[in-house]
């Protein structure tokens, strides 16, 4: 039986990543302060680091899966400069007013689901971070823990998330000095 590794469930966009809606172009992206730090970080901690985002962009129509697929390269490739590492990626390309509900948008379960099987992970002692209750509200389903980040639009969520029970923190750095902070 292989042994079952924790995640780190990271969002992408408003979390590692500048937010500036719909992002497609890959001039436009750029980390957020400390996210090559809080990557590299985990990382070391034992951490498999697992990008989970919706993009709710391709089901409108405002760009393809390749556009997807470039911005996700470019923004490896500026984590990779600094060190850091992401492990798997999963994306929803579906929107429910646009052709439907699906079980991969979060916080549906099911790409959470498919990174268990496919990494071996044992959710209970992974974690969430996000900039939205949809990217954290997974924790509480599956039994990890989860962190709400001030980026992107995480100030907007503070009260919802405080009374969910989740901390609020400034970014993705400060969040990840807390997850290997507590082991």
């Amino acid at each position: 039986m292989r042994e079952t590794r924790r995640a780190a469930f990271l969002d992408r966009d408003g979390t590692l990543i500048w937010d500036p809606g719909y992002l497609h172009e890959v001039d436009k992206v750029h980390l957020l302060d400390g996210a090559g730090r809080a990557v590299r970080q985990l990382n070391g901690a034992g951490y498999l680091v697992v990008i989970v985002t919706n993009q709710a962009g391709i089901a409108r129509g405002l760009y393809g899966v390749a556009d997807y697929e470039a911005v996700h390269a470019r923004m490896l490739e500026l984590l990779a400069a600094e060190n850091a590492r992401v492990d798997a990626s999963y994306f929803c390309p579906h929107h429910p007013e646009f052709g439907g509900a699906c079980d991969c948008r979060k916080p549906g379960l099911k790409l959470f689901r498919d990174a268990e099987r496919d990494l071996g992970l044992d959710l209970p002692r992974s974690v969430w971070v996000g900039d939205r209750l949809s990217d954290i509200e997974p924790a509480r389903l599956l039994g990890g823990r989860a962190f709400l980040v001030e980026t992107g639009h995480g100030e907007a969520h503070r009260e919802q998330a405080r009374v969910l029970g989740v901390p609020a923190v400034r970014d993705v750095a400060a969040a990840a000095a807390e997850i290997v902070r507590a082991g």
